[in-house]
């Protein structure tokens, strides 16, 4: 499984601060940290909607300048904001890129997926649209398509595309984990070149033990043909599933990665 370390995010907040006081080591280190833990992908977010757009652009363009010389993983560049992205595209000298996210607003699209095929980027795509993150499974896949069709329009592969189902709190509604599981079923099937990916700590939001949950949750989207997951490296047992996923549903050849991992130290039960 393709795991992008979250952890470089503006909403965290000693990272907002670092990036506020241009903390070259601290997001070095946070950037190297993640890597050494077995990161793919290292997500890049400086935030928005704080200072001028020229802060923001500056924030982004140093931030993807230091995490691409802390270490040679791709990013993931992460934002709401259009140009905020495109700043990022011009600062990035890597060859592989990731981008989160577009949605099925047509601005969106008619913005983001452009740059994404211009850069033969991996375009992380929300299923949801103007009207907000939907309940139910339909009107998700509706979403999906409407993405696909766009970008099929631009010239992106469906093997660009990361799908991602959308996670709600089960705290708030207890059938949103169902939802989400269903909803990577049906977009497997429907988009069998296509990937998914999502962020797994939004399940446990509002609940104590949360690492227990998202961790459970990560075997059972695994199951359903989770292909990407945003979540913490540093969270050892988490890694150490994600591992163990792949081995279950077929995707370690004679248990390879598996046992390689648990002869380097990696594997914690």
């Amino acid at each position: 499984m393709l795991v992008i370390g979250e952890k470089i995010n503006a909403s965290i907040q000693p990272v907002a601060e670092a990036i506020a006081g241009r903390d070259r080591k601290f997001v070095e280190d946070l950037a190297r940290a993640q890597a050494e833990a077995g990161a793919d992908f290292i997500d890049v977010n400086a935030g928005a909607g704080k200072g001028t757009p020229e802060d923001q652009t500056a924030s982004i363009e140093w931030l993807v300048d230091v995490v691409g010389s802390a270490t040679d993983k791709p990013v993931a560049v992460d934002s709401d904001s259009p140009a905020i992205i495109e700043a990022a595209l011009g600062k990035y000298r890597g060859e592989r890129l990731m981008i989160n996210s577009v949605t099925a607003e047509p601005e969106r699209l008619a913005s983001i997926g452009p740059l994404a095929a211009k850069r033969q980027a991996w375009l992380v795509a929300l299923a949801m649209g103007a009207g907000g993150i939907p309940d139910n499974v339909e009107q998700r896949l509706a979403a999906c398509e409407v993405i696909m069709n766009h970008l099929s329009r631009l010239g992106m592969a469906a093997e660009q595309v990361f799908f991602d189902p959308l996670v709600l709190p089960i705290a708030v509604d207890s059938g949103q984990g169902l939802v989400t599981l269903k909803t990577i079923e049906e977009i497997k099937s429907r988009y069998p070149g296509a990937k998914t990916v999502m962020g797994l700590s939004n399940v446990s939001y509002g609940l104590p033990n949360r690492k227990l949950v998202n961790r459970a949750f990560l075997l059972m989207a695994a199951y359903a043909g989770l292909d990407a997951v945003i979540l913490d490296p540093l969270d050892a047992k988490a890694m150490s599933l994600a591992k163990v996923a792949d081995m279950l549903i077929g995707k370690d050849s004679y248990c390879k990665a598996y046992i390689r991992a648990h002869r380097q130290g990696t594997i914690v039960d």
